[in-house]
C-alpha cells in the first residue's frame, strides 16, 4: 500500500520503520526540516515500563487542588476558556478511581513490555547508538508517605511483569552511590533493571536514516492543512501548498496536534497538550553525576545521563498550546537538582527546553484504524503522554501487525479509539 506517515518524531519514524518493513511505500511528512524536533527533541531520555502509574489515580485530584497555584508545581493546571481542555479535565476525573487506574496500569505495561523488547532487537539489528545505558532505573524518594505510596504500585507493576522491586536507602545508594551527597535523604525506593535509557533524538534521527536507505520517503518542511476525506474513506492530506497528497492509508502521529486536524471532521480526540521542561546540563571533567537513570517521583523529575551531559525533565503544565519556557518551572528543575547532587549547583553551561506532550485522560495511547469512526483509511499512532520514547517502538509494531492482520501479542482493545 501507499501509506502517509504524519510527523517524523520518534512514533511517526517508527511507524515509518516498521510499515516499511512489511513491503509498503511510506512517505514521512513533518513540517520541521529534520527529524525529532518538537516533542522527542530533549525529553528525559527513559526507556520506564516502570513509570507506568498514569497522572490519573486517586490520589490526583487532591494533589492538584494542593498544587494549584503555584508556578513550580509538579502538575500545574492554568484554567483557560478552552472547550477541549474542560473536557479532558473531566474525562481525567473519571480515569482516577482506583479500578481504572489499575486498568490502564496493566494497558501502559503490556505495550511497554513489548516495546522495550522491540527497541532493543531494533537496537542490535542495526547498531544504533544514542548514548544508551542499560543500567536500569531507579525510583528513589526522600518523602517517606511518596515511598509508602509507591510500594503497592511497585506490587502492582510487579503484578502485570515489570520487575519494579522496592529498595531501601541503603541499596538505592549502593545502585546510585551519585545520591550519597544528597542534602535531602533518600528514604528508600524501587528499582528495575530491565529499564534503560538514552537520547531519543539521537536515536529518531539515526532510524529515519536507515527508513530513508530502505526507501521511505521522508518530506520536510511540509505542513498538513487538512484530511482528505471521500465519503467515508479518507483520501489523502492537502498540504498548506494546496497539493493533495493521496494514499491508501494515513497514520496520524502528530502528537499533541493531531485533534487539530480530525475536529473539522466532527471527531473529538481525547489528547491534549501536557506542556513538559527539560534542562540539560554539561558535566564538568570529574562531577559527581549519576549513571544510573533516576526518577524523582515525589517532584515528578527524572534524570538521565547522556554522555557528558545530565538530562533533567519532567513536570506538566496544561496552558494549550503555549511552548513558552517558564522561568519559575526551569528554576525549580535546577534548584531540585542542586539539593540532590550539590556539586552541579553551579554548572553554567545549561540548555533550557519545552516541549507538548500528548496526553490522554488515562494516559493510554491510541493505537488502531478509524473506520468505525467512519474514517476508513485513516489510522492512529498517537497521545503516548510521558512515554512516547518509551513506547514508540512497541506502538509502531503493533499498528503494522494489525495492518498486516498479525497477531500482535497482545490486546490491541485498550488502545482503541
Amino acid at each position: 500500500m501507499r501509506v502517509t506517515v504524519l510527523g517524523a518524531g520518534v512514533v511517526g519514524v517508527t511507524t515509518a520503520w516498521y510499515l516499511a518493513a512489511d513491503g509498503h511505500e511510506v512517505t514521512v511528512i513533518d513540517r520541521q526540516h529534520s527529524p525529532a524536533q518538537e516533542t522527542s527533541f530533549a525529553n528525559g531520555g527513559q526507556i520506564s515500563v516502570s513509570h507506568a502509574e498514569p497522572w490519573a489515580n486517586p490520589r490526583a485530584p487532591w494533589k492538584a487542588l494542593q498544587w494549584l497555584g503555584r508556578e513550580d508545581a509538579p502538575l500545574l493546571w492554568r484554567l483557560r476558556a478552552d472547550p477541549a481542555q474542560w473536557g479532558w479535565g473531566l474525562r481525567f476525573l473519571r480515569e482516577c478511581t482506583a479500578a481504572r487506574a489499575r486498568a490502564n496500569v496493566a494497558a501502559i505495561v503490556s505495550l511497554g513490555l513489548a516495546s522495550r523488547a522491540a527497541l532493543q532487537a531494533l537496537r542490535c539489528e542495526l547498531a544504533l547508538d544514542y548514548d544508551h545505558l542499560e543500567r536500569g532505573i531507579l525510583h528513589f524518594y526522600t518523602d517517606p508517605r511518596e515511598f509508602e505510596h509507591a510500594l503497592p504500585q511497585a506490587a502492582l507493576m510487579r503484578e502485570f511483569g515489570c520487575e519494579r522491586v522496592p529498595q531501601t536507602a541503603a541499596q538505592c545508594l549502593a545502585i546510585e552511590p551519585a545520591l550519597a551527597g544528597s542534602r535531602v535523604p533518600v528514604v528508600g525506593g524501587t528499582y528495575t533493571s530491565g529499564d534503560e535509557s538514552g537520547d531519543a533524538r539521537r536515536f529518531t534521527e539515526a532510524l529515519a536514516q536507515h527508513a530513508a536507505a530502505r526507501g521511505v520517503r521522508f518530506r520536510y518542511g511540509e505542513t498538513v492543512a487538512a484530511l482528505a476525506r471521500d465519503g467515508g474513506r479518507l483520501s489523502g492530506v492537502r498540504l498548506v501548498s494546496g497539493e493533495t497528497v493521496g494514499a491508501d492509508m494515513t497514520v496520524l502521529a502528530l502528537g499533541s496536534y493531531s485533534p487539530l486536524l480530525l475536529r473539522p471532521l466532527g471527531i473529538r480526540l481525547p489528547v491534549y497538550p501536557a506542556k513538559g521542561y527539560s534542562v540539560t546540563l554539561a558535566l564538568p571533567d570529574g562531577a559527581v553525576a549519576p549513571t544510573v537513570s533516576l526518577t524523582d517521583d515525589g517532584h515528578k523529575i527524572v534524570i538521565s545521563r547522556l554522555g557528558q551531559f545530565l538530562r533533567v525533565a519532567g513536570t506538566a503544565e496544561f496552558n494549550g498550546y503555549d511552548t513558552s519556557l517558564n522561568p519559575a518551572r526551569c528554576t525549580a528543575l535546577l534548584r531540585r537538582i542542586g539539593d540532590i547532587f550539590p556539586s552541579l549547583a553551579g554548572v553554567n553551561e545549561v540548555e533550557y527546553w519545552a516541549g507538548l506532550r500528548p496526553a490522554t485522560p488515562g494516559n493510554v495511547p491510541l493505537i488502531g484504524d478509524m473506520a468505525a469512526a467512519g474514517l476508513a483509511g485513516l489510522w492512529l499512532n498517537t497521545g503516548h503522554g510521558t512515554l512516547g520514547w518509551t513506547l514508540s517502538c512497541g506502538s509502531a509494531r503493533l499498528l503494522a501487525d494489525l495492518v498486516a492482520g498479525r497477531d500482535p501479542g497482545l490486546a490491541a482493545k485498550p488502545y482503541r479509539f
